[in-house]
């Protein structure tokens, strides 16, 4: 069992490392649907970062972890309650929230490499819109 996840968002790959000592529930519901394939955007409320938008989607896992103040490079998941089940991607400085307020994701997955392309990634997405994305086994 590998800790490690490739993401590939276009022509940009990044490496994570999964946080199973700090959202082990969480790791482990993830790493069930690898591989995952979606469309990640612009965040709305919560500054610069992208989002996965998940609708009613439930990974079956409540909070650990969590944190409103993801660093860049912090990708949480947000299980869902007052809001709609998401994934958050940090590229800067974020603010996670919704438009019910502030809103607190599990912080499962860290960037380890690549990290110095999530500035362009948040170009990419704010200005060219919904781009594919891919999460594997890394």
């Amino acid at each position: 069992m590998t800790s490690h996840i490739r993401i590939s968002v276009g022509s940009f790959v990044f490496v994570a490392r999964m946080e199973e000592a700090l959202a082990p529930k969480t790791c482990v519901a993830f790493r069930q649907v690898l591989p995952y394939r979606q469309k990640i955007i612009q965040a709305r409320w919560s500054g610069e970062a992208a989002w996965i938008p998940l609708g009613d989607f439930q990974f079956g896992v409540g909070y650990e972890n969590a944190t409103s103040y993801p660093s860049r490079g912090d990708i949480l998941l947000y299980p869902g309650g007052y809001s709609e089940t998401e994934i958050l991607f940090p590229y800067g400085y974020c603010s996670f929230a919704s438009k019910m307020g502030p809103l607190a994701g599990n912080h499962f997955l860290t960037v380890i490499e690549g990290s110095d392309q999530l500035a362009e990634l948040g170009r990419l997405v704010l200005w060219q819109g919904a781009q594919d994305i891919t999460f594997e086994v890394g």
